[in-house]
């Protein structure tokens, strides 16, 4: 009898360590990562670039660094995008440290104060599942 105790303790023992690495595993496979828009230069002119070569996945969160008094960060569609407006849809953040989250696919950014979104201030950002 005392050896099925042992044994008994061995898999609750064996099941627990099991379930900590699976619960583990998924933590690390599913936490969001947070990218700092233009590094720490901040959401500025010229960011559009800022993107290239890193990888981006659903759930990410970008996080806007700017002077509120001189920019603002708008959600657009592709159309707003290209033509550097926003729509009735648009989000638009005014804070100056806004965190926004990615959607799968491509995520457009642009600054809607006029000039700025021609001027470069634009981004385009495009996350995996």
């Amino acid at each position: 009898m005392a050896r099925q105790g042992r044994c008994s303790a061995s898999l609750v023992v064996l099941a627990s360590t099991l379930l900590v690495i699976t619960i583990s595993l998924h933590f690390t496979t599913t936490q969001a990562a947070n990218f700092t828009v233009g590094d720490a230069s901040g959401w500025t002119f010229n960011t559009q670039s800022w993107a290239d070569g890193k990888k981006f996945k659903a759930g990410d969160i970008l996080i806007f660094n700017y002077d509120p008094s001189l920019h603002d960060v708008a959600t657009v569609d592709a159309s707003s995008y290209d033509g550097c407006a926003t729509s009735p849809s648009s989000a638009v953040y005014t804070s100056g440290k806004d965190t926004v989250k990615l959607k799968k696919g491509q995520n457009y950014f642009i600054c809607s104060i006029p000039s700025h979104c021609d001027w470069g201030l634009k981004l385009s950002v495009n996350a995996s599942s």
